[in-house]
């Protein structure tokens, strides 16, 4: 079990020395109990100690990288089941999956997707994390080939390389094995083979098996061959059989229970209803998700649930503060202020695009709280708008002294007039509103 700041102190030195870089030692047990110290920075802790203390403070999930380069993978150091807790920390790679029977031209097709293929939403860039490629022709040469063909194409994208032997993987690593892919799978009769081969390419392994008791013997057997680059097969064959045995290992590797503390690896298209099973391991604990290339709409419901998933609950996603132009506004065009909640930004943004209007919009600086977040909890003030306003020098972009401010901010108008000496208009509550209120209130 994961000791608490109180074990965690107990075992200090409660010397105070501050040479940790914190003000007591009550205080870096707690750092390190949320998983955030380094237990090596303490200088007094003896061998045994540090040992103890270490195994007690890492995340109770691996961290396990895929790939090299930009577009590499990393996954694992999660510490908590409910996401609420804390915050989930490395979203899962979501790859799709070519097989050496499909034509050349197919699977140049899904690596030129998965290379390319992005969105934007709310200022994050959204896309595929790599490719997986299937053994299904049982031919060393042709996956060999396939593999190669990928390679030199120069996509440089992250591979998972899955076959039912370790001669097919074998012929294929010497065109991959540098770039880290990811070797599916080792299982009972195949494990020493695997470990083998993932220990002399340096690759990260997955270990395979339906039972779980087996599942994790198998995996405490391969970390002594190849230290921690594992992930764990459950080989769910329905969504029922995914919930919970991926719910099952997150509990039991926070419990520290041997074997359970790795990375999940699932198989979507092994599943009945793909999409289903691909949003199901974002939801729980995926690490590693192959699925068959997925539509665009189930593409986007794919990559935007991972990033409300992985977007930490405590930290909201910002804007920086500041004055954006909309269109080619002028000095007389209208001043909209606003919060740097990236969500409102982008909202905001679109509707009022849509009105044609050349704008100018105020982002006040809110630590990207939401408008009524903001006003409740004095984060929207007249003095952040004042701060705001001279900051952005207003007084010398438009000649006009008037704001729009939320509606949600109704309260507030009296004293930023004050605050400001700027007069104050109160737009609408709904975003969608903009239009008609510009046209019955700013142009009238």
């Amino acid at each position: 079990m994961a000791l608490k700041a109180l074990d965690i102190y107990k075992i200090l030195p409660k010397k105070n020395c501050k040479e940790c870089g914190e003000p007591t030692c009550l205080t870096f047990a707690m750092k390190l109990a949320s998983g955030k110290g380094d237990v090596n920075l303490c200088p007094y802790l003896d061998a045994e100690a540090r040992e103890l203390l270490g195994a007690s403070t890492k995340p109770p999930v691996a961290k396990v990288t895929i790939g090299v380069g930009e577009r590499s993978v990393t996954i694992g150091e999660e510490t908590v089941f409910f996401r609420h807790e804390k915050t989930f920390v490395h979203p899962p790679g979501i790859f799709f999956e070519v097989s050496d029977l499909d034509s050349d031209e197919a699977i140049h097709a899904v690596a030129t997707r998965v290379f390319s293929e992005s969105f934007v939403r709310i200022g994050q860039s959204l896309q595929w994390s790599g490719l997986a490629v299937r053994c299904r022709s049982q031919s060393p040469e042709r996956y060999a080939a396939v593999v190669d063909s990928i390679e030199k194409k120069g996509y440089h994208l992250p591979l998972v390389l899955v076959a039912d032997t370790p001669a097919l993987l074998e012929a294929a690593l010497p065109r991959a094995g540098q770039f880290r892919p990811l070797l599916h799978a080792a299982r009972q009769d195949t494990a020493n083979e695997m470990s083998t081969l993932a220990r002399n390419y340096g690759c990260p392994l997955v270990v395979a098996d339906p039972d779980h008791d087996r599942l994790l013997s198998l995996a405490t057997r391969s970390e002594g061959a190849i230290g921690q680059d594992l992930l764990l097969d459950a080989s769910p064959a329905t969504l029922r059989e995914l919930l919970v045995s991926s719910s099952r290992i997150r509990m039991e590797a926070i419990s520290r229970v041997p074997g359970a503390g790795y990375p999940l690896y699932v198989d979507a298209g092994g599943i009945e209803g793909t999409i289903s099973a691909v949003l199901l391991a974002v939801l729980k604990f995926g690490g590693v998700i192959v699925t068959p290339p997925l539509d665009a709409a189930s593409a986007r419901a794919a990559l935007t649930l991972r990033q409300n998933i992985y977007t930490d609950p405590q930290r909201p996603i910002q804007m920086s503060p500041g004055l954006y132009r909309l269109g080619n506004p002028g000095p007389d065009s209208p001043v909209f202020l606003t919060v740097n909640f990236s969500l409102t930004y982008f909202t905001l943004t679109s509707y009022l695009e849509a009105t044609g209007e050349p704008c100018y919009l105020l982002l006040a600086d809110t630590e990207g709280l939401s408008v009524l977040t903001a006003v409740a909890s004095g984060k929207l003030s007249e003095t952040t708008v004042k701060e705001a306003v001279q900051k952005a020098g207003l007084e010398n972009v438009v000649s006009h002294r008037t704001l729009i401010i939320p509606g949600y901010a109704a309260p507030l108008s009296g004293k930023i007039e004050d605050a400001t000496g700027w007069k104050v208009l109160v737009g609408p509550r709904d975003a969608a509103e903009v239009g008609e209120f510009l046209e019955k209130e700013w142009h009238s």
